[in-house]
This record gives structure tokens, sequence and C-alpha cells, in this order.
């Protein structure tokens, strides 16, 4: 049995295998908080349940050692899970000794660098949970709506969109490169069965390690025969809307671990803003208000209050710290003052990073060019005015894509979409309306300056039977770090590859 299934065996005698979590002991008690993947317990082992010696060996457990421990299962709803374990018997598989990771502050490449025993911490157990019910509610979606799950190459012989950003390898003594996106592919496997999605590893070789970037990461990406931009608009809403509602009707624990605000995540139960570019740009540079809020004159406010809390916090600690040096305090009190600082640290940590940001974030839009794509600042600034996410469809055709389809009724722009999620996430979704004329698409490719040769099985689906199809693309990290309100995608995959990162 699992920590899952306590509610089963209240009053019953069980044995729970895992790991120690971490453990606490008095003369005659030792507290374990033991881990096994599903959950955690707190198991309380007596001397006079265990017996001397099992009660030494568990007052010498370190931190992760392997052990199964037998007990009854008892009420609490002070402890985690509501239950714990009152011992009767123990068996220890390993005792384990010097573990890494400890309660103290450790910085991040230690902690990329002992990846395979960060992923025991509570924290990052969380993250993967939300993950796999992400991935669950993925499937769940596009399954209910009648979509076939398809597979595309991981090998490839060209780019996707004409980027240099590829990863190359040797194909049998030809140049292959690792696939940055299945969606040409996608299109050719609508055409068969109507509707698609492929779910697989994507790469991209970008030397950037922002907060956004990963090497290798997941993709989700949907086609959708005789589709135009609003009906892909309408796919993408209630895609995102069934996976948020998912994770929140199946993750309350995991995401009060990671602390993360229930309520940010139930505004996708609204409607989504729709936006075309020259909205999104007037709203960006401070041209149109929005709800009667002005994008340069918020970052302002904010600067303010940012810089007020800034000094409020050094305050505090500098308080705080001078009254624990004073001495002649009890000990609860010295250790409820450092819990206070250490919050007010990591509050002034995050404070600071918006100080530095702020100032870049309005520079960057009051200087933003009409008819540039949206960098990160932009992305940032324009979802501040937004407690949901935003559609923003109606690109300049010169920044999108080869293969997007132009606006019919104003050819200066493509069918293009892309959703900016809140709290300063940025892009999570890149879509659209696909060109279904061979002839614009030829000069399209050539405009490009892409090898036509290689894309002649792709304008194949143009010669013989083309219709209406559009599509989107979602990388699986971004949604979430978005979900979790995380600071840097390397949390939400198991094993990260960004620029530098090979191991473990």
């Amino acid at each position: 049995m699992n920590t899952k299934e306590l509610d089963q065996y209240v009053g019953q005698e069980v044995t729970l295998k895992g790991w120690v979590a971490n453990r606490r002991e008095s003369k005659t008690v030792v507290f374990i908080n033991l881990r096994d993947g599903q959950g955690m317990c707190q198991c309380i082992l007596g001397i006079d349940d265990l017996g001397e010696e099992l009660f030494a060996e568990a007052k010498s457990l370190g931190q992760e050692s392997s052990v199964a421990i037998t007990g009854k299962v008892v009420v609490d709803e002070r402890q985690i899970g509501g239950y714990e374990l009152h011992a009767t018997g123990l068996k220890v598989y390993q005792n384990a000794k010097d573990y890494p990771i400890t309660n103290k502050e450790h910085g991040v490449e230690f902690l990329v660098d002992n990846r395979h025993l960060w992923l025991r911490s509570r924290r990052q157990w969380a993250i993967m949970k939300v993950r796999n019910s992400v991935i669950y509610a993925i499937h769940n979606f596009f399954q209910s709506q009648d979509f076939v799950q398809m597979d595309a190459p991981i090998f490839t012989g060209n780019a996707a969109e004409g980027t240099t950003d590829l990863f190359e390898t040797d194909y049998y003594g030809k140049p292959a490169y690792l696939t940055q996106s299945g969606q040409l592919y996608g299109e050719a496997m609508a055409m068969a069965m109507g509707k698609i999605y492929t779910f697989g590893p994507t790469f991209r070789a970008e030397k950037s390690k922002t907060r956004r970037h990963l090497s290798e990461f997941w993709m989700i990406e949907p086609e959708m025969a005789f589709c135009d931009i609003f009906e892909n608009m309408d796919t993408i809403e209630a895609f995102l809307r069934a996976v948020v509602q998912e994770v929140i009707e199946k993750c309350p624990a995991e995401l009060e671990i990671l602390g993360r605000d229930i309520s940010k995540l139930e505004t996708v139960a609204k409607p989504f803003p729709r936006l075309s570019y020259d909205e999104a740009v007037e709203m960006l540079k401070g041209d149109k208000d929005v709800d009667g809020q002005n994008s340069l004159k918020t970052l302002e406010s904010d600067l303010e209050i940012v810089n007020a809390r800034i000094l409020e916090g050094k305050a505090e600690i500098a308080e705080r710290e001078a009254t624990i040096a004073a001495g002649g305090i009890k000990k609860g009190v010295i250790n409820f003052n450092q819990s206070k600082i250490d919050g007010l640290k990591n509050e002034l940590k995050q404070l600071e990073e918006e100080q530095r940001n702020i100032p870049n974030w309005l520079k960057s839009a009051r200087d933003f060019t009409y008819g540039n794509d949206f960098g990160g600042s932009d992305e940032t600034v324009l979802t501040r005015l937004f407690d949901l996410p935003i559609m923003v469809y109606d690109w300049p055709h010169e920044i999108k894509a080869f293969y997007m389809k132009r606006n019919p009724e104003d050819p200066r722009f493509a069918r293009g979409v892309d959703v900016l999620a809140p709290e300063g996430y940025g892009e999570i979704v890149g879509g659209g309306e696909r060109e279904t004329s061979e002839e614009w698409l030829v000069e399209k490719i050539n405009e490009h300056k892409l090898p036509l040769d290689v894309f002649q099985w792709y304008l194949d689906l143009r010669r013989y039977g083309s219709v209406p199809h559009s599509g989107f693309g979602l990388g699986l990290e971004r949604l979430v770090a978005w979900i979790c309100k995380l600071d840097h995608v390397r949390e939400t995959i198991p094993f990260p590859r960004y620029y530098g990162r090979l191991e473990p």
C-alpha cells in the first residue's frame, strides 16, 4: 500500500515502504517523515513499541535512508496528509549517510548538478505531479475531441521555419537535424485524418540560458483540416481552460506546496481577450488604456511601490536582527524572528529583481518599433495589464513563418496567433492558419531563401485537395512553469538540457 490509501485503513496495521525525508527524536521517541513517492506520512517510533535494538537503529537513520515501517494508522489532521503511523516494526533496507541536499540554502548549479537527487525534494515532487496531470489533461482533451494522436519524425532533412538553430547530426553520411517542430508533418497527417495532434520531444540549438528556454523540450502540436484562425483560437482557449481546470481539481495539495495562488489560475474560466497586433502595440506603448490602466503609468506606479517596499523590508530585517543580537530572549522568539527575516530576504530578492526589470520594461515599451515581433519584455508589459491569457493575432507577415496564411482582407498581415500567459510568463502558444495557395507558398519559400526542392512534398498538400487548415504549438515546460509559477523552466522537466548543461 501507499500513503494515498491511508484513509482506507484507519485503526488498522499496515506497512509503508519509502525513504526518510527527515527525522527528529527525543529520548524515547523518533519522528520520521516517510516519503513513498505518492505522498508523506509522519511515523512515530517509540522505544516501548520497537524495543531497544530497533529503536537505536531508528535513531541512527540518515536522510533518504530506505525503510519499511509497520504500524497502526491514526487520524491526525495536523499532519501532512491528515494521518500518522504509530510504528510497531521497522525494516531498514539501507541506512544512508551524508545526503548532499540538506535544508540549508543551495545554489542553482549545485542543485542542477544533483538533479537526480533534487527530484526527491517536496517541491520538485509537486512540480512533477503537476506535469503528470498536465500531460494527462492534454491527451484527455484531444481524445475527447476526436483528435488522432500521430507521431512526427525526430530526424529531419531541413528546418521547419528556416532557422539556423538546429542540432546537426550524421544520418548515414548525410546531414540531418533534430526536429524543432513536427508541424509540417502534422499538416500532412491532418489531410489524412482530419484532426491530429503530435506530442514529442523537440530541440532548439539556441545558446540561451533565459528562464524560458531549454534545448530539449516537449511540444504539443495539433493540426485541424477545415479550420480557420478563429476556430483555431476557440480550440486553443478551450484546450488551455481544460488543462488548467484539470490541474486545479487533481493537484490542490501540490499547488499548495508550491505556494501557488489558485485564484490566478481560475481566471481561465473567463473569455480570453483577443487583440489584433495593432491593438496590442497601442496598449504596449501606452497609447491605449485597458480598463483604465495605462501600461507605462502602471509600470511607473509599480516601481514606486517596489522601491517603498524594499525600504520597509530592509528596515524590518534590521530591526529583527537587532532584537536577536540583543539577547535575553527565548529560543522560540529567536526562531520566530529568524523565520520572518528569511521570508523577508526572499521577498526582497523578488522585489529587487522587479526594481531592476521595470526600467528595462519601460524603455522597451517606449522604444518599440511597429512591425517588430514582441520580445520577452514587451510580452511582460502587455500581460501585466490582464489577469488571464491574451491572444494576439494578425501579425505583420514579414515576421511570421513562410507557411502562415495572409489575411485576405489585408495582406500586410499573416493569420498567426500567439497566446501570452499572465504574470510575466509571455508566449506559451504559437499558431495560426496555414497558407493554402501553392503559388503563394512558393513565393514565400523563395522570399525566405529556403531550398525549394526539399519542400516539394509539402507543396503536394496544396496540389492535391488543399483545404483551409490551422494548428498551434505549445511547449509543455512553459505551460507547467506558468501553472506552477516557477522562476525557470529547468524545474519543469526531470533532467533539463540547456546551453552548457548535459549532465546528469
